[in-house]
């Protein structure tokens, strides 16, 4: 088959840089000193049996870190950012993930390796068959698995130019025959460039002879894991392939087909022998160390030139040899075990390659990084530039082991530096963050349909929920949300039902809200928009303003709407109560946006400086939104008579808000265990009355130590159907509300104690 000439043809090109991809990166959990844990698999991270996300592999302290099939590099990194941060964050105190594919020291006895604690027998039965066939110390090494699917469009394309063969599905796997036998040919080349384990730690070599370190890559060599030599399938045609691995198995030299450890799997179905029905689907690439310097194992980089390569492998030439295969592997052996520092063996036969590569890409246009190919061409000249010089150079500098510790830690740092955010995620608000986080922590599976959109998809086995914001969800009827968003309508749903409301009136024109102004101006009023939510354009005066003043607050709510409401101002102190399924998990003081005076600094000051806490960001990103220096801000200060640029005296505080959101720059503080039961039962009864199963509830209360029943102790001001999570979570002051758990509870009540906090 002419591979080359399909991929040259037109309607081909656009489809070069298509495909599938997905990663398994195996990392040993280790202390903050470099030494492996104690500990059993994190408990926060749920069921490993079931886990799409997080599990374990060998050993109890080797977890195995797996992303979904991704579509493009740009995806199949957030997820492996994400699910990153959250193994990260749910490791035990002062634990993290060992960079380096060598594992750190090892215990002077080989049974103290603990082997992982599954819940099915046989998992275990096959973990200690491993141990007594290849012995527990190699089993420690870890590694990156890359698996790879060319685009079915790119396939489909080839196969429609060709005329040799008929059927689709074998078209496809003669495909990844060809990449598969080239790549164990020339596999050699992958171990020069991205071989990363140049040294062992103490205790690995215990009882055998190990190589003169340092090298390319101990794993990747012969004293790496691997099968006995006497293990040795055929790549020529599928039927071989299958039935070498039988008789592998048939012969005792394999347990079982799973057992083989190529360093190419050949992938279709759930198991090797659905590949005699289904064909080969896409390829596993297991023999990629962990690369110290990217903080997921593997780069973006290194994923754009394997898919770049395992392309000019379908269309390079391939030597006939039965023995090619073979030789491929002695020259992967002798790379492996040369010294990381000096140039290889077959450095001639790798600036060949990579010409032949460069031909590639001219012939076939494909759009490729000038600086990825300075990176590679440095490297092939200069194998200082190669990850195992690079990083061996490094571990001079102390030891590998305090170097390993070192990055180690500086991985483990970064993802803890904005805990409430989600790595891979950032772009979207905070609550869906959060929600995101503790569904991929408990092995929920995560699907962002619509980014911008906040709109999502999670499952566990064939039960599937859509999420939008991170609560507008199935168990909520569609007229409840419209309610909400409607404050004219709350207002009267509420008041049916014999809650207190704010009296007031409904305008849909600045000239009658203008006209209004004397039915209100013997008391305090509000001056909101109709249907807006986070405390946009709304206008709280507790005194008669002037007219002007009345005028500008007008202007500023139809600045967010097509109609209006005044309503009377109640005093008191407002709180917000978050109700789910008939209880209230939060209640929440929000202190309006404000600063303290210092007699030094002006208020415009003074804000900036607050706005420096890590805790406050914009849009929705952060815990704390950073207050503002708007047309309502000044209005604000005006009736306090400040400007932005006035000194307030040391241990004056100056309110830029009256209405309390956190979203408009407020302060969260969290109330939730000082409050009386018949409280929390009136949120629970007006959520009730307006349909919803989620909602927070603004309640203005005087005194929260009068009973709810006496006159006046209470004013439902909003209800909210999307109110946000994040302010809870991670409130200024208190105890956080896992509300986002609370969430995944309602969501998939078949799995509760699994999500339980």
């Amino acid at each position: 088959m002419d591979y080359r000439a399909l991929l040259l043809e037109g309607n081909v090109q656009p489809f070069l840089w298509k495909a599938r991809y997905g990663i398994e990166r195996e990392s040993q959990r280790v202390t903050e000193a470099g030494q492996l844990v104690a500990t059993d698999h994190p408990k926060a991270l749920g069921n490993r049996t079931y886990h799409p996300y997080i599990q374990t592999d060998f050993a109890e302290t080797q977890v195995e870190l797996i992303t979904p099939v991704c579509q493009s590099i740009p995806e199949l990194f957030r997820y492996l950012a994400a699910i990153h941060d959250v193994c990260y964050r749910s490791l035990e105190d002062k634990e993290m993930l060992w960079p380096l594919s060598m594992p750190p020291r090892l215990p002077q006895k080989e049974e103290e390796i603990r082997l992982a604690k599954l819940e099915k027998f046989e998992d275990v039965l096959y973990r200690r068959y491993l141990a007594k066939t290849y012995g527990r110390r190699k089993q420690m090494m870890s590694g990156i698995h890359f698996n790879f699917e060319f685009g079915d469009e790119l396939l489909q394309r080839m196969f429609a130019q060709q005329t040799e063969e008929k059927d689709y599905q074998q078209f496809k796997t003669d495909v990844y025959l060809k990449v598969t036998r080239n790549y164990l040919s020339y596999r050699w080349f992958i171990t020069y460039l991205f071989g990363a384990s140049p040294l062992s730690e103490p205790n690995f070599f215990v009882g055998a002879a190990g190589p003169k370190e340092p090298v390319r890559s101990l794993r990747n060599s012969s004293f790496g894991y691997k099968n006995h030599d006497d293990v040795q399938v055929r790549y020529d045609t599928l039927p071989h392939y299958l039935e070498d691995l039988q008789q592998m198995v048939e012969d005792g030299k394999l347990s079982e087909e799973k057992e083989f450890y190529s360093s190419v799997r050949l992938r279709g179905g759930k198991k090797v022998s659905d590949l005699e029905q289904v064909g080969i689907h896409y390829i596993e690439l297991r023999n990629l160390d962990l690369n110290p310097f990217a903080p997921y194992g593997i780069s973006e980089e290194q994923v754009a030139f394997l898919h770049l390569y395992l392309l000019f492998l379908l269309v390079k030439e391939e030597v006939t040899d039965e023995k090619a295969i073979k030789k491929g592997s002695l020259k992967n052996n002798v790379v492996s075990l040369e010294h990381p520092l000096q140039e290889s063996a077959y450095q001639e036969e790798a600036k060949a390659l990579f010409a032949e590569l460069k031909t590639f890409i001219q012939t076939t246009r494909m759009d490729v990084s000038e600086e990825l190919l300075e990176q590679v061409q440095q490297a092939i000249e200069d194998p200082t530039k190669t990850l195992a010089g690079r990083w061996y150079q490094q571990a001079k500098q102390q030891t590998q082991a305090k170097e390993a510790t070192a990055i180690g830690k500086s991985y483990e740092q970064k993802a803890w530096e904005k805990p409430y955010q989600l790595a891979g995620f950032r772009s979207m608000e905070l609550s869906t963050q959060i929600l995101l986080f503790d569904a991929i922590q408990k092995g929920l599976s995560v699907n962002v349909l619509d980014e911008e959109d906040q709109f999502v998809q999670l499952s566990a086995q064939e039960h599937v929920e859509y999420v939008k914001n991170a609560n507008m969800t199935s168990k909520d009827t569609y007229i409840a949300p419209l309610i909400m968003a409607n404050k004219t309508v709350t207002k009267k749903v509420l008041a049916q039902a014999g809650f207190v409301v704010p009296s007031g009136g409904e305008y849909e024109s600045e000239e009658q809200a203008l006209a209004a102004f004397h039915e209100y101006s013997d008391h305090g009023f509000v001056v909101k928009p109709k249907t807006t939510n986070y405390g946009l354009g709304i206008s709280i005066f507790k005194d008669t303003p002037a007219f002007a003043d009345f005028r500008e607050a007008v202007r500023i709510a139809f600045a967010e709407d097509t109609a209006i409401l005044i309503e009377e101002f109640l005093p008191g102190t407002e709180y917000r109560f978050f109700v789910i399924d008939g209880q209230v998990k939060a209640i929440l003081l929000r202190v309006p946006a404000n600063v303290v005076g210092d007699g030094v600094h002006s208020i415009a000051e003074l804000v900036a400086e607050k706005n420096n806490d890590p805790l406050r960001g914009t849009n929705h990103r952060a815990p704390l939104e950073c207050i503002q220096l708007g047309d309502l801000e000044k209005l604000m200060l005006k009736e306090q008579g400040y400007t932005p640029t006035a000194v307030p005296e040391e241990g004056v505080t100056v309110y830029l808000r009256e209405n309390s959101n956190v979203s408009t720059g407020g302060d969260s503080i969290d109330v939730t265990d000082e409050f009386p039961e018949d409280y929390k039962e009136l949120a629970i009864s007006a959520v009730a009355a307006l349909g919803a199963v989620i909602s927070g509830i603004d309640l203005i209360i005087p005194d929260k130590n009068q009973p709810a029943s006496n006159p006046g102790a209470y004013g439902i001001i909003e209800a909210n159907f999307n109110p946000a999570m994040h302010m809870h979570v991670f409130p200024y002051s208190g105890a956080g509300q896992r509300l986002t758990m609370d969430v995944l509870k309602l969501l998939f009540p078949e799995r509760i104690k699994e999500i339980g906090q």
